[in-house]
Parts: C-alpha cells; sequence; structure tokens
C-alpha cells in the first residue's frame, strides 16, 4: 500500500513538472535602469592596472528580457568588462552576445582598465574613456566610463633571457652573493636621463628595489612623489643606499596651509585609489645599507610599507617628517647613528621605533603611536644585541646613547616603551619631559629597575596620561584641548616650531611634534 502511495505521488510530480513550460524570453525594449551613469575608475599610473568596478544593471519590467548586445564602443579599448561572471563573445571582455536578464532582476557588471598615456588623446587632462552599449529592439542605452591615467618615470630593473637583473647587497657569512631583485641608478641613462636626480615634474614608479650606488648620492627634491609597484613576480620594492652611498630627501615647508604636502616628498604603493591609502605593507623599505655619509630626510611622508625606513649602520638626520601604517616597522636603526626632531610614527605591526643592535640616538619633540590591532606591539623599543634562531645572545654592541626629549611614547597596549638590555654591553638612555604610556601592574616589569625613571615621573617625565589626538586612524595626531601633553614640554632654541611650522613658547611648550592651536 505505501509503494503504492509512493508511485502516485511521484506520478503526479511528474505529470506537474512535465506540463511546464521553459520561460520565455522577449528582447530588450531599451528600458534597462543603471546604478551609475557614469563609472569613474580612480587615477592610475600609465600602464598599470586599475582596481575592480562594480555596475548593476536592472530590468524592472515584468517580462524576462535578451540583451542582444554589451559590447564596449571603442576599438581596441583599453577597458575590460566582466558580465555576470562571463567574459564575453572569445573571452576577450569586450562584448557579450545574448545576454538573459529575467523580470525584476539584475546584473552585475564588472569593469577594469590598464591605459596608456597614449591612449588619453587628451594631454591636458590626461583622461581615457569609453562607453559600455546596450544594443536592444531599434534602441542603445550608454554607461560612460572615465579614468585619469597619470604619467610618470618608471624605474625597473631590466629583463634578459627571462631573468630579471638583480642587485648586490653584499655578502652572507659563508661568502655567498646576498641579492634582491633591482637595479642601480644611472645619472646617465638613455631613457630617464638622470636618475640620481628626482624632480617633482612627474611622480616616480619604482619595480624592484633603485639601488643608490656606491659614492653616488640620490638627491629628491621638494614636491617629489615616489610609487613602489610591486606584482606577483616581484617580492617587494622599495629603495637600496648601498654602503658609501648617500641619500637627500629635500622636503619643504608648504607655503599654503591649505595644501600642507604641497612641498613635502611622499613615499607609497603605486595603487592611487582611496581603498588604498591606509593600507599597510604595499611595498617593502627605504634602506640605508652601512650608509655613514650624511643622510637626511626633511619634510617627508614615508607610508604604507613592510619597514618605512631602515638603517643600518648607518648615519641619518632625519626632521619634520611622518612615517605611517607600516606593517612591521616604522623606523628600524641597527647599530646606527641617528637624530630625529619633529618626526611623528604613527601604527607599525611591531613597533614604531626599534633601535636595534647599540647605536647612538638623539630625538626631541617626537610624537610615537602606535595603535596596530595586536597584543605585541610597542611605541619604542631599544635593544644593544642580536639574536641566534634559538633565541640566545648571537652578539652586543653598545647603546651610547638614546636621548629623548620632550616625546610622546603611546598606544593601544600598556607598555609602550620595551627596553631590551644584555648585560654584556653599555646601555645608555636618558628620557626627558616625555609623555610614556607605561602600565606595569602585574607585568613581568613590574620589578624591572630600568623603568624607575617613569614609575617616579623623574626628569619631568608623565606616565600613562592621554594625549588625546585628534583622530589616530586618520593619522591627525594634532593636540585637542584637553591633552596632557600641552605645557609640559621644556623649550629648545634649536627646535622653535613645531611639524607645521607654528611657533613653540618659550614658556611651557607642548610635548610632542605639534604645538596645539587653539580656534
Amino acid at each position: 500500500m505505501r509503494n503504492s502511495i509512493f508511485l502516485l505521488f511521484v506520478g503526479i510530480i511528474l505529470s506537474l513538472t512535465s506540463c511546464r513550460k521553459d520561460f520565455d524570453t522577449v528582447p530588450s525594449t531599451g528600458t534597462l535602469e543603471f546604478s551609475k551613469e557614469t563609472v569613474y575608475l580612480d587615477t592610475v599610473f600609465t600602464g598599470i592596472s586599475s582596481s575592480t568596478y562594480m555596475l548593476k544593471v536592472y530590468n524592472r519590467s515584468k517580462d524576462d528580457i535578451v540583451i542582444p548586445t554589451i559590447r564596449l564602443a571603442r576599438e581596441n579599448t583599453k577597458y575590460r568588462i566582466m558580465v555576470d561572471g562571463m567574459t564575453g563573445d572569445g573571452g576577450k571582455g569586450t562584448t557579450f552576445s545574448n545576454v538573459e536578464l529575467l523580470a525584476k532582476d539584475s546584473l552585475f557588471v564588472f569593469i577594469e582598465t590598464t591605459p596608456d598615456i597614449i591612449d588619453t588623446g587628451d594631454f591636458a587632462d590626461f583622461l581615457y574613456t569609453d562607453v559600455i552599449e546596450f544594443h536592444s529592439s531599434g534602441h542603445t542605452q550608454s554607461v560612460n566610463l572615465v579614468t585619469l591615467v597619470q604619467d610618470a618615470v618608471f624605474l625597473y630593473p631590466t629583463k634578459e633571457n627571462g631573468i630579471k637583473e638583480r642587485l648586490l647587497l653584499g655578502l652572507d657569512g659563508e661568502g655567498n652573493n646576498v641579492t634582491v631583485e633591482g637595479f642601480e641608478l644611472n645619472e646617465a641613462d638613455p631613457v630617464n636621463g638622470n636618475e640620481l636626480h628626482w624632480t617633482k615634474e612627474k611622480p616616480y614608479v619604482v619595480y624592484g628595489f633603485a639601488g643608490v650606488p656606491d659614492g653616488k648620492n640620490l638627491v629628491i627634491d621638494a614636491g617629489a612623489r615616489i610609487h613602489f609597484h610591486t606584482t606577483t613576480d616581484t617580492a617587494t620594492s622599495g629603495i637600496v643606499v648601498l654602503p658609501n652611498g648617500q641619500i637627500n630627501i629635500n622636503g619643504e615647508a608648504s607655503p599654503n596651509p591649505e595644501n600642507p604636502q604641497e612641498n613635502e616628498v611622499i613615499f607609497e604603493g603605486d595603487r592611487l585609489e582611496p581603498m588604498y591609502a591606509d593600507i599597510p605593507g604595499q611595498w617593502g623599505a627605504i634602506w640605508l645599507l652601512g650608509t655613514t655619509r650624511n643622510n637626511t630626510i626633511k619634510h617627508t611622508t614615508i607610508k604604507n610599507a613592510t619597514i618605512g625606513l631602515l638603517s643600518e649602520s648607518s648615519t641619518l638626520t632625519i626632521d619634520n617628517s611622518q612615517i605611517y601604517d607600516n606593517s612591521l616597522i616604522g623606523l628600524q636603526a641597527t647599530a646606527s647613528t641617528v637624530t630625529g626632531t619633529n618626526l611623528v610614527i604613527n601604527t607599525s605591526g611591531q613597533a614604531n621605533l626599534a633601535c636595534n643592535f647599540g647605536g647612538s640616538y638623539s630625538f626631541k619633540y617626537c610624537t610615537f603611536n602606535n595603535n596596530w590591532a595586536s597584543s605585541n606591539q610597542v611605541s619604542v623599543i631599544l635593544n644593544n644585541y642580536t639574536s641566534n634562531p634559538d633565541g640566545s645572545i648571537a652578539d652586543t654592541n653598545p647603546l651610547v646613547k638614546a636621548d629623548f626629549f620632550n616625546c610622546i611614547i603611546y598606544g593601544s597596549n600598556r607598555i609602550q616603551l620595551f627596553l631590551d638590555k644584555a648585560d654584556a654591553s653599555a646601555f645608555n638612555y636618558n628620557f626627558d619631559h616625555c609623555l610614556i604610556k607605561f602600565n606595569d601592574s602585574g607585568t613581568s616589569l613590574a620589578n624591572d629597575a630600568k623603568y624607575d625613571f617613569i614609575r617616579q615621573q623623574q626628569n619631568g617625565n608623565i606616565k600613562n596620561e592621554d594625549p588625546e589626538f585628534t583622530n589616530i586612524a586618520r593619522n591627525k595626531l594634532t593636540l585637542l584641548e584637553g591633552s596632557a601633553a600641552i605645557g609640559k614640554a621644556v623649550y629648545d632654541p634649536l627646535v622653535p616650531k613645531d611639524i607645521l611650522g607654528n611657533d613653540r613658547p618659550v614658556s611651557g611648550p607642548d610635548v610632542g611634534a605639534y604645538q596645539y592651536i587653539s580656534n
């Protein structure tokens, strides 16, 4: 009996489904609606692919329709589209035939471009345009595509027999060559001219590591913009100043307060879309490799690197500069001599400032803040040794001095200053009128005498009070009215102005790189 009922039920279902007709479509009558009339793709450099942008196409009618043709209007277009996951006729992403769209439904069109500056046809604005056309019965609807293409000086390693040029960094402990994908800059390059002098006339886009040769000097003018490109076959990119080379970054203060970065030198990745503005780890580092000559950095912003600035056994002066959003370290100095004034470092995966394996350091009116979302990040770390793979001490080097004067050392974790001393070598440090976050209660540092200066708030140091920054997430570390840093510094006639060029009062200036200015 049960089997009979089951067979009867199956028969009824089959009879119902056999009566169902396939959905019939009718040609589109030109009544499609779109999420945008014009799709603006953000600025890209010539020859570099854009991000993917989306257009939504709506069928508001009660009929299932077929769109006879969707296509890009421009012949040999540099745009590519994908329609609901389809790559189009011949897989070229330019023409699509007989695209079905159900009643009251929508489809997605994804758009990319890789334009060249010569494709724009308009050398005043460098605009590259095209149109997506939706052809139906006697009707054509269209959506405009617009992107701004920026010309640039491209610097990259040569490629021969499928192998890219590599840059020799030195020898390892066993005498083997240590190399990275890169090239040496040439002061008489047949295409770019003098590659050791970077101006503000065009942006620079660097592939791999650009090397400053032994004995040469890379000079970067005020207002220059440098971008680093990383591809799937290039591990990373950056600048390497080879031993006995030199770099001088000559940014200047900007006279227009509405455009404070006008004369700055800016280093960042080559993705210009707003969504990439604060993403860390887009490129490698500015790497000073044993450059004992006079390296200088003035009025510069370094952002979105792995290590923003890496100094190994080098001499560096950095003033009125900012280092933001680096995936590991903002400024890493190993056995180096570094002087910094009006320096701001915000948000790094491990540390904002890491002074490793000794050296000599002096920082005045600097702001180090680290709100990276982890339990291990700190703002400042000092040590005087290197480690073996098993964690044991491999070697020590004296920390000759580490002077911090009128500095803010703050962040989201309880401990933002870590002093890591190996007993076998000198470890000299001094903090004077600094605001430091150091909440050691219940930690392994609670009885460590190295931190007594902050526990007892000696030398005018301030413990665990909030500097009240304007907007940490947007790298705005100016002070709000209630900041504990206001009026707590000591005047230094050698640094009379803050990072923005504001005068510091002789009596009671503010701690950190910014002087509070009331509205």
